[in-house]
């Protein structure tokens, strides 16, 4: 299958598939960060299933254009779900495409730093459902393998301009003051919001997101054993069916 590319808003290129057969499901893959972007298999698996699928970069970040971190980067999933009504071009064809919005049914999948994306943007009422992997609750909390201090000085010198941002703003991340689920707990729906996390994950606090979705009334799988995820753990079939569940209730 070939992955298509688009830009929503100027700046931001998402790579897209549509789906195999007719379908107004449509999901967005909030990525974690770093790495490198390779969605292929995730993207193919659930179009196969009858979803159009999104995998934008988030602005300031690998090949889309703007500042990292400038703005919470969930604006750039809702300027996503802004764009799908009002057109969108695979560069390379020219072919235009548009998804009516009032006919869609809108899910998010953020993993790691791309949860509190799924998280937040489940807020809108355009979002039917989100599923959260991995995801970080609280940038305060501590992290054994990517302590914020050490994976904001490594970025520049380990992703060079993959990741383009200021010492403010990542600081700004860091202290929860914007992008924080944690901060905004009290404006999540829990009931659109379902969440896997394993306990032994040295990146991000799985207390943390226990004590959240309790406080939300999200619906959370916990795995006892493998270690921090994302997106891609989607697609392996014990996953897929609490998500295959989850969505058509």
């Amino acid at each position: 299958m070939q992955i298509l590319r688009t830009r929503f808003k100027k700046d931001i290129v998402c790579e897209f598939l549509p789906p195999t057969r007719l379908s107004r499901r449509v999901i967005i893959l909030a990525h974690g960060m770093p790495g490198v972007p390779k969605a292929k298999e995730t993207m193919e698996f659930w179009s196969k299933k009858g979803f159009w699928v999104f995998s934008p970069r988030y602005r300031g970040t690998w090949e889309s254009g703007g500042e990292f971190l400038k703005e919470s980067p969930e604006e750039d999933i809702l300027d996503v779900i802004d764009g799908l009504p009002k057109g969108f071009v695979d560069l390379w064809s020219g072919k235009h495409y548009t998804l009516n919005a009032k006919r869609l049914t809108l899910y998010v999948f953020g993993g790691s730093f791309g949860g509190p994306a799924a998280i937040l943007v489940s807020r809108d009422p355009r979002v039917t459902k989100a599923v959260a992997f991995a995801p970080v609750i609280d940038w305060t909390a501590p992290s054994k393998d990517e302590p914020m201090d050490k994976l904001g000085a490594f970025l520049p010198r380990g992703f060079g301009n993959a990741y383009r941002f200021s010492k403010k703003n990542w600081t700004r991340l860091s202290r929860n003051e914007f992008y924080s689920p944690l901060k905004e707990a009290d404006t999540i729906d829990g009931k659109k919001l379902l969440i896997f996390h394993s306990k032994d994950d040295g990146s991000v606090s799985y207390s943390r997101t226990k004590k959240f979705a309790e406080k939300t009334d999200a619906k959370l799988v916990t795995l006892q054993h493998g270690g921090h995820f994302g997106v891609s753990k989607s697609i392996e079939p014990r996953i897929y069916k609490h998500i295959k569940k989850f969505l058509s209730k």
